[in-house]
């Protein structure tokens, strides 16, 4: 008789109403997506566990929430803003101030776990327009309260944790719409707290929402767009998957409108000036250092999925992936809005994870030569005008078979964009035992790329039982992104923070940036005057002692 399979008990219910997993879970309530079976053994393996190790959760966080850090805001200060947002839009239970203050690092879900928080916000208030940001702000400026925004609440660097409490101001709540649809330039008004699908939906039924000849898509899907917003996008300088094609968040972005401290700022709407530094640049990625975006003028492009052509290459080694992604990044021909390069232990974890280990196509890709270990996954595809993605296809094809690619079909990229968004459901499964899964970013020129890969990987590999995973997917002529994937188990919190500060510093010494696309937040802050310098640094600092004179925006950020 076979012995039943061991399958750890992962939790498949929503976290209790007002707990802590209710926080620090990610997405939907009752979306998950459970490690299968080969995923599990190669965690295993890697981690040099057993099922002994699944048998037992602890801190799973479905106590309801009870903060010992009292509102220490002057009950004056909550009735002015009470009488400002209206009674049912100003809320200081426990709940709200820890939900509203808490991101998504794993430092953060940590003290969660341990019924801990960090800094929290004194009151969660929820505005319904601009007029009543306007009067909040200069409120408080008057009475130096800080206020730090929340806007879909993914940040990954603390980003929304309000250092010196006060306000934490959520735009998601009302200020969620489309204004205005420019079919004529092609651009869209939009308010800063809508979320990523709900912007999306409505740009893809554009013709029946407003009217118009076309069709519609943002072009933007970081992983967290099903829990971002539209202005966090911007604010954090992001970048989604189909960036190579569309741009990231820095070239999406026509104008913003921003309410600070010294006064309201409307960046100009043309294609072009030259009439100084734009102010408009500036702003992107200011992370709520020198004010509060409310509203956005967006970029927008014909909505034609039928056009998209899917492809899947695997290469023989890293290094071939990466020449001829460059030799692409660099053909003049266009570029596939999706294209993603991992490497050889990413490519292992890939197979896995998409369940592709094992199938017809895996046994091809042994059979032609390409080795274990060795081999790297190519997956992609393209958009755009009919002709245009066809022709970017036939191109790219042509390429990475001029660098010993074999051709996969569009499989593989279909695996991988049925879950592209749910992958970040497995942390808590992992987690629940024990396992830290996190991730860290960073840009790199082509000529430090292999430096940078090489050192950094090196780096983690040296703790044992710890599985590195890296890719690359946003692709630029000058260069690209690395994306390090890391899990590994940890006897607590601070062996873990010595781990990730040795990531970032060897990724800094390599020639690496301190983030492509997660932003800085005040994880990362005292690492920007090695990365930026000295008179750079006090640039920022000027700009934020303008805008923001008694520092009340977002204390903490980006280290000003």
């Amino acid at each position: 008789m076979l012995e039943k399979r061991f399958t750890p008990n992962w939790i498949k219910k929503a976290p209790k109403k007002n707990s802590y997993r209710s926080v620090f879970k990610w997405g939907a309530p009752k979306g998950f997506k459970h490690p299968n079976k080969n995923f599990y053994n190669l965690i295993k393996q890697e981690l040099e566990l057993t099922d002994e190790d699944f048998k037992n959760k602890k801190n799973i966080g479905n106590e309801k929430i009870i903060c010992d850090s009292p509102v220490k805001l002057d009950e004056k200060h909550i009735k002015f803003i009470k009488k400002i947002v209206g009674e049912k839009n100003i809320k200081t239970d426990d709940y709200e101030r820890v939900k509203y203050s808490t991101g998504m690092t794993m430092l953060e879900v940590d003290a969660l776990r341990n019924k801990k928080h960090y800094s929290i916000a004194d009151i969660v208030v929820h505005p319904r327009n601009k007029e009543e940001i306007k009067n909040i702000v200069k409120y408080c400026n008057k009475h130096k309260i800080p206020i730090t925004v929340y806007g879909g609440g993914s940040s990954v660097n603390m980003g929304v944790m309000p250092k010196k409490g006060g306000i934490s101001l959520v735009m998601n709540t009302h200020m969620n719409k489309i204004l205005e649809f420019n079919e004529t330039d092609q651009i869209v008004r939009v308010q800063a707290g809508m979320m990523g699908p709900d912007f999306e939906n409505a740009l893809n039924n554009a013709d029946k929402l407003f009217n118009t000849k076309s069709k519609y898509t943002c072009g933007h899907f970081p992983q967290s767009f099903e829990f971002s917003s539209v202005g966090g996008w911007v604010i954090t300088l992001g970048s989604g998957q189909a960036s190579s094609y569309y741009g990231d968040a820095y070239n999406l972005v026509f104008s913003q409108e921003f309410i600070t401290p010294v006064g309201e700022i409307k960046t100009l709407e043309y294609p072009a000036t030259a009439t100084g530094p734009k102010l408009n640049d500036i702003m992107k990625g200011s992370e709520g250092a020198f004010g509060i975006l409310t509203e956005l003028t967006m970029k927008v492009f014909k909505y034609q999925p039928k056009n998209r052509q899917d492809f899947a290459f695997i290469f023989p080694t890293w290094r071939d992936a990466v020449n001829a992604s460059r030799t692409i990044s660099q053909g003049e021909f266009g570029m596939p809005a999706v294209f993603r390069i991992s490497d050889p232990e990413e490519t292992i974890t890939g197979l896995k994870v998409y369940n592709l280990e094992g199938t017809p196509l895996d046994k091809i890709i042994e059979l032609k030569g390409y080795k274990h270990g060795e081999r790297c996954l190519c997956i992609g595809h393209t958009e755009g005008e009919k002709e245009f993605s066809k022709h970017v296809k036939k191109m790219v094809k042509k390429i990475c078979k001029n660098h010993g690619a074999m051709y996969l079909s569009g499989y593989p990229v279909k695996k991988w964009r049925k879950g592209r968004f749910a992958d970040p459901y497995m942390r808590e499964d992992l987690q629940d035992y024990g396992i830290i899964s996190d991730t860290v970013e960073t840009a790199v020129k082509w000529s430090d790329l292999h430096k940078v890969h090489e050192g950094v990987r090196e780096f983690i590999k040296k703790r044992s039982n710890t599985i590195c995973l890296t890719h690359a997917s946003h692709f630029y002529p000058q260069g690209t992104n690395l994306y390090f994937i890391f899990i590994a188990k940890y006897k607590d919190i601070e062996e873990y923070k010595e781990l990730l500060n040795g990531i970032m510093d060897n990724i800094q010494n390599y020639g690496g940036s301190i983030s492509h696309h997660h932003g800085v937040g005040k994880l990362f802050g005292s690492r920007m005057t090695k990365h930026l310098g000295n008179e750079q640094v006090a640039a920022l600092k000027a700009l934020k002692a303008h805008f923001d004179p008694n520092e009340i925006m977002n204390p903490g950020q980006m280290g000003l």
